[in-house]
């Protein structure tokens, strides 16, 4: 296996980022890694789901929901043995998520992924692929189970 010492985890609150967070930790706590925990506010997704129309109140909003979310992450991890280095970024994930991979140079980033199928998949596309082409570390992708998807929806 390779030698993970520095892994960045990517946190949105989702199932699949609780997901991803487990995983992490799980891999830090087994190979004694330094962990990096980062949280996104992504303002052009809220900006053009909104049509444009958020408010200041509606923009710190977002804001303060994405700090409360990293710190049930960093919380969660310390609670089980893991130091974790909260970072907290304004922009799209996948632009925050390279750049501060290749700015703390860490070997591993872990992100959750939601399967898609059909209509959907071809719709929405590769969402990770640029990840892949823009940092010089391996990338974990942990995937909910079929059953862990079926109680979801249930």
């Amino acid at each position: 296996m390779a030698s993970y010492k520095k892994i960045l985890l990517c946190y949105d609150g989702s199932r699949e980022g609780r997901k991803a967070l487990r995983c992490g930790a799980d891999l830090a706590l087994d190979l004694k890694a330094e962990a990096h925990l980062l949280s996104v506010v992504d303002m052009r997704s809220s900006i053009a789901q909104s049509a444009g129309l958020l408010t200041d109140v509606a923009c710190g909003r977002f804001e303060d929901t994405a700090r409360e979310i990293l710190q049930e992450g960093v919380s969660w991890l310390t609670e089980r043995g893991v130091q974790a280095h909260g970072h907290f970024a304004f922009g799209h994930p996948i632009d925050e998520i390279a750049s501060l991979a290749n700015q703390l140079q860490v070997d591993l980033v872990v992100v959750g992924h939601r399967c898609r199928t059909g209509l959907s998949r071809w719709w929405m596309g590769a969402g990770n692929t640029p990840l892949l082409d823009r940092v010089s570390c391996s990338i974990l992708v942990a995937c909910s189970s079929v059953e862990e998807q079926q109680q979801a929806a249930a």
